[in-house]
C-alpha cells in the first residue's frame, strides 16, 4: 500500500493557521516563525525555522525547532533510555559518523544564516558556531537533532535521522497523530510564560 509520507525538507511560509497550530503544539505562543520546513502527512507543522534572534533580544540557536508533541514525547524517552551517552560514544570512535556529524553542524550554521537573512536580523555573535543538539562533537538533546532531520531531509544528521528510526514504533513519516496530540479545540495561547521570559521580567 502506497501511503502519503510527512513532506520533509521543503520550506514553505507559515500561515496565520500554521502559527496557531504551532502554539497549541508548545502551549505558549509561538515566536518569530520564518519557515515551515517539515509537516506531517496531514499538513500539521512538525517543525518551525525560527529567527537567530527572538523579537525580545535573546538569541536563539535552534533554527529548526520540533514542536510536534508525538515527536518531542517521543524524542524524550530516547533521551531518558540513554541513547545520547550512547551516540556520543560513537562518534568518539567512528571517523566516518564524526565526519557526516560535522557536515551537518555546517549544514545547520548555513541554513541559520540563510534564515537570518530572510528574517531581517542582524547578525547574532552570541551563537556565532553554534549550532545545535551538541553539533559537531557531542550529542545534548535528540529533539533538536530530529528537528534538523527533518528539516533538512533524510542523509544530511546522520544521528538526527537515526533519532527518527528509533521512534518508528511511535511516528514515522507515514504516520498521523495529531488528532490525539494535542487539544485542537483549545483556546490558542496568548500568554508566553516560558523561561526565556520569564527570565528576562525577572
Amino acid at each position: 500500500m502506497n501511503e502519503a509520507a510527512a513532506a520533509t525538507g521543503i520550506r514553505s511560509e507559515p500561515t496565520a493557521a500554521d502559527l496557531d497550530t504551532l502554539s497549541l503544539q508548545l502551549g505558549r505562543p509561538v515566536r518569530d516563525v520564518v519557515e515551515i520546513p517539515a509537516r506531517c502527512r496531514c499538513g500539521n507543522p512538525l517543525v518551525a525555522s525560527t529567527a537567530p534572534r527572538l523579537s525580545n533580544g535573546i538569541p536563539f540557536p535552534t533554527t529548526f525547532y520540533l514542536t510536534h508533541p508525538t515527536l518531542t514525547a517521543a524524542a524524550s524517552r530516547q533521551e531518558a533510555a540513554g541513547v545520547m551517552a550512547e551516540m556520543s560514544q560513537r562518534l568518539a570512535e567512528d571517523e566516518e559518523l564524526a565526519a557526516s556529524y560535522r557536515g551537518a553542524h555546517e549544514h545547520y550554521l548555513a541554513e541559520r544564516e540563510r534564515i537570518r537573512v530572510k528574517s531581517g536580523t542582524d547578525l547574532v555573535e552570541e551563537i556565532g558556531h553554534v549550532t545545535a543538539g551538541g553539533m559537531p562533537d557531542r550529542v545534548k538533546c535528540l529533539h533538536a537533532l530530529l528537528g534538523h532531520s527533518l528539516a533538512a531531509g533524510a542523509g544530511l544528521n546522520p544521528l538526527g535521522d537515526e533519532t527518527l528510526e528509533l521512534i518508528a514504533d511511535e511516528w514515522t513519516l507515514q504516520s498521523c497523530t495529531c488528532q490525539q496530540a494535542w487539544d485542537h479545540e483549545a483556546e490558542v495561547p496568548t500568554k508566553d510564560l516560558s523561561r526565556h521570559v520569564r527570565r528576562l521580567e525577572s
